[in-house]
C-alpha cells in the first residue's frame, strides 16, 4: 500500500517526525498537552510504532481491529473526545508533508493517508463510544 511505502521514508527520521507531530498537535489544540504526562520521546516511539503497525496491516485491517478497539477505549480514560481525532489527523497530515516534502506528499498520497487514518480512527471512535454508552 502507498501509505506503507511513504512511511518507510519517515522511519529514518521517526524521532524528529514525532517531535514535529506533537509540536503541531499542541499548536492546533493546546488543551491536549495536559493529556500527555509521560516522557514525550517514549510517547513518540509508541506513536511511530503504532503508525508503522497500522499502515503495514491496513490491507488486513481485521488483524488489528482488536488492538485499535482497545486503544480507543483506553483513550477515553485519558480524556480523548471524538473531536480530537480530527485534530490528530491534521497534525499527522502536516507532519507527513513536512517530513516527506511537497514533491513526495502529493494529493494522491494525502488522500491515501486520509483514508487510512479515518478508517483506523473510525474503529477507535466506535469502540470509545461503546465504552461510554
Amino acid at each position: 500500500m502507498i501509505c506503507a511505502i511513504s512511511f518507510d521514508d519517515v522511519q529514518p527520521i521517526s524521532e524528529q517526525a514525532a517531535e514535529l507531530f506533537y509540536g503541531r498537535l499542541f499548536e492546533l489544540d493546546p488543551e491536549l498537552k495536559p493529556m500527555f504526562k509521560g516522557d514525550m520521546t517514549e510517547q513518540g516511539r509508541k506513536l511511530m510504532t503504532m503508525i508503522n503497525t497500522a499502515v503495514n496491516n491496513i490491507s488486513n485491517v481485521e488483524k488489528i481491529i482488536p488492538a485499535l478497539q482497545d486503544l480507543g477505549k483506553r483513550h477515553v480514560d485519558y480524556g480523548v473526545q471524538d473531536k480530537h481525532y480530527a485534530t490528530v489527523a491534521g497534525a499527522l497530515l502536516w507532519t507527513l508533508e513536512q517530513g516527506l516534502g511537497k514533491d513526495v506528499f502529493t494529493e494522491e498520497l494525502k488522500d491515501a493517508w486520509t483514508l487510512t487514518y479515518t478508517t483506523l480512527a473510525g474503529v477507535m471512535i466506535e469502540a470509545a463510544n461503546t465504552k461510554t454508552a
